[in-house]
């Protein structure tokens, strides 16, 4: 379980850091208190994660191992492709927010949708094929977590100094890794 959660929040991590998500609570945080902002994107994140991780879970008890292996090798590699050939605009846009709504249900509404079926719901899901379902859902959790409040309380001074496209690109080559070592499974 531990190997799993450490695999899951490593994979996340990177993935979410400078992610549409991030920006949107940086975005959030920027007009908002921080500490609704931070409890509406952490409660979509969790619920998400729980719906990736019975997914997957539910898939590996019905597919045969070789499907599983091959369809989270193949969701890697295509992750890892789309990573790699992210350009730095890929994450801007505008985000409009009536003032007659909570913060918290906003950030809870905003990440809840532009995270459903992302490439990091979708990366849960597959580690949680072949991996264990409660340790990759505590380390995507967590990953998404500090990713939250990085993006909430040090986002905007990490991103000057940092170029976005870079922590793509380290992410990329990531899932490309776990592609192969996932694809190594159904030679062995």
């Amino acid at each position: 379980m531990l190997s799993a959660s450490l695999l899951s929040l490593g994979i996340v991590a990177l993935a979410e850091v400078g992610d549409k998500s991030q920006l949107v609570c940086m975005l959030l945080a920027s007009r908002y208190r921080a500490w609704p902002v931070v409890v509406g994107a952490v409660t979509a994140f969790l619920i998400l994660n729980m719906v990736a991780v019975t997914l997957g879970a539910s898939l590996a008890r019905l597919l045969p191992m070789n499907w599983i292996l091959a369809f989270a090798s193949l969701l890697f590699f295509l992750f890892g492709v789309q990573s790699l050939l992210a350009k730095a605009d890929d994450e801007e846009g505008e985000i409009h927010i009536k003032s007659s709504k909570s913060v918290l249900f906003t950030a809870f509404v905003m990440i809840f949708i532009s995270e459903l079926g992302d490439k990091t719901q979708l990366s849960v899901a597959a580690m949680s094929l072949s991996h264990h379902a409660l340790g990759v859902w505590l380390g995507a959790s967590l990953a998404l977590v500090l990713t939250t409040v990085l993006g909430v309380w040090a986002g905007k001074a990490v991103l000057t100094r940092i170029n976005p496209i870079w922590l793509h690109r380290a992410g990329g080559v990531i899932f490309l890794l776990m592609a192969g070592m996932t694809g190594s499974q159904l030679l062995a």
